[in-house]
Protein backbone atom coordinates (compact mmCIF):
# COMPACT_ATOMS: atom_id res chain seq x y z
CA UNK A 1 0.00 0.00 0.00
CA UNK A 2 3.17 2.27 0.89
CA UNK A 3 4.09 1.60 -2.65
CA UNK A 4 0.91 2.50 -3.86
CA UNK A 5 0.92 5.66 -2.41
CA UNK A 6 4.46 6.62 -3.13
CA UNK A 7 3.68 5.73 -7.21
CA UNK A 8 0.51 7.89 -7.03
CA UNK A 9 2.44 10.99 -5.94
CA UNK A 10 4.72 10.64 -8.25
CA UNK A 11 2.53 10.10 -10.98
CA UNK A 12 0.91 13.36 -10.11
CA UNK A 13 3.93 15.56 -9.97
CA UNK A 14 5.09 14.19 -13.20
CA UNK A 15 1.65 14.93 -15.00
CA UNK A 16 1.94 18.36 -13.80
CA UNK A 17 5.65 19.29 -14.39
CA UNK A 18 5.06 19.79 -17.98
CA UNK A 19 5.93 23.31 -18.56
CA UNK A 20 4.28 25.03 -21.64
CA UNK A 21 4.93 29.15 -22.12
CA UNK A 22 6.67 28.87 -18.47
CA UNK A 23 3.47 26.97 -16.95
CA UNK A 24 2.86 24.19 -15.10
CA UNK A 25 4.59 22.93 -11.98
CA UNK A 26 8.16 22.79 -13.44
CA UNK A 27 7.88 26.88 -13.31
CA UNK A 28 7.02 26.70 -9.76
CA UNK A 29 10.59 24.59 -9.12
CA UNK A 30 12.65 26.73 -11.45
CA UNK A 31 11.33 25.03 -14.43
CA UNK A 32 13.70 26.71 -16.85
CA UNK A 33 16.51 24.68 -15.92
CA UNK A 34 14.46 21.28 -16.76
CA UNK A 35 14.26 22.07 -20.26
CA UNK A 36 17.79 23.68 -20.67
CA UNK A 37 19.34 20.31 -19.15
CA UNK A 38 17.59 17.94 -21.66
CA UNK A 39 16.20 20.26 -24.20
CA UNK A 40 13.02 21.28 -24.33
CA UNK A 41 12.07 18.14 -27.28
CA UNK A 42 14.06 15.31 -24.72
CA UNK A 43 12.20 16.89 -21.93
CA UNK A 44 8.44 16.39 -23.44
CA UNK A 45 9.84 12.79 -24.24
CA UNK A 46 11.04 11.81 -20.84
CA UNK A 47 8.26 13.26 -18.71
CA UNK A 48 5.80 11.45 -21.17
CA UNK A 49 7.32 8.05 -20.73
CA UNK A 50 7.53 8.31 -17.00
CA UNK A 51 4.20 9.10 -17.22
CA UNK A 52 3.32 5.68 -18.80
CA UNK A 53 5.79 3.48 -16.87
CA UNK A 54 4.10 5.32 -13.60
CA UNK A 55 0.83 4.69 -15.04
CA UNK A 56 0.98 1.27 -15.58
CA UNK A 57 3.03 0.58 -12.32
CA UNK A 58 -0.36 2.11 -10.52
CA UNK A 59 -2.80 0.11 -12.89
CA UNK A 60 -0.90 -3.51 -12.10
CA UNK A 61 -0.12 -2.36 -8.18
CA UNK A 62 -3.53 -1.60 -7.87
CA UNK A 63 -5.14 -5.16 -9.66
CA UNK A 64 -2.50 -7.03 -7.11
CA UNK A 65 -3.43 -5.69 -4.47
CA UNK A 66 -6.91 -6.06 -5.36
CA UNK A 67 -6.49 -10.09 -6.25
CA UNK A 68 -4.36 -11.22 -3.70
CA UNK A 69 -4.25 -9.01 -0.38
CA UNK A 70 -7.87 -8.12 -0.17
CA UNK A 71 -10.67 -10.26 1.66
CA UNK A 72 -12.97 -12.36 -1.48
CA UNK A 73 -16.86 -12.07 -0.94
CA UNK A 74 -16.45 -14.41 2.19
CA UNK A 75 -18.98 -13.08 4.73
CA UNK A 76 -18.38 -13.95 8.51
CA UNK A 77 -22.04 -14.18 9.04
CA UNK A 78 -25.49 -12.62 8.10
CA UNK A 79 -26.35 -9.03 8.22
CA UNK A 80 -28.54 -7.49 11.09
CA UNK A 81 -31.08 -7.42 9.01
CA UNK A 82 -31.13 -10.95 8.05
CA UNK A 83 -30.20 -12.05 11.76
CA UNK A 84 -33.05 -9.87 13.29
CA UNK A 85 -36.02 -11.20 10.41
CA UNK A 86 -34.76 -15.56 11.02
CA UNK A 87 -35.79 -14.83 14.51
CA UNK A 88 -39.01 -16.21 15.57
CA UNK A 89 -41.09 -14.07 17.13
CA UNK A 90 -40.01 -10.85 15.35
CA UNK A 91 -41.84 -8.06 14.14
CA UNK A 92 -42.32 -5.56 12.00
CA UNK A 93 -42.31 -2.50 13.44
CA UNK A 94 -45.96 -0.78 13.06
CA UNK A 95 -46.41 3.14 12.33
CA UNK A 96 -49.04 4.59 14.12
CA UNK A 97 -52.40 5.50 13.21
CA UNK A 98 -52.91 8.31 10.38
CA UNK A 99 -54.40 11.21 12.17
CA UNK A 100 -56.25 13.72 10.41
CA UNK A 101 -54.60 16.98 9.85
CA UNK A 102 -56.01 19.90 11.60
CA UNK A 103 -57.69 22.68 9.95
CA UNK A 104 -56.81 26.47 10.76
CA UNK A 105 -59.86 28.33 12.30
Amino acid sequence: MVLEVIISVLLVLVVLMPSSKGGGLAGTFGGGSVGVVFGVRRTTDFLMRATQILATAFLVLALVINIFFLPRGVSEGDSVLQNNANQPGATTPQLPPAQSPVSAP
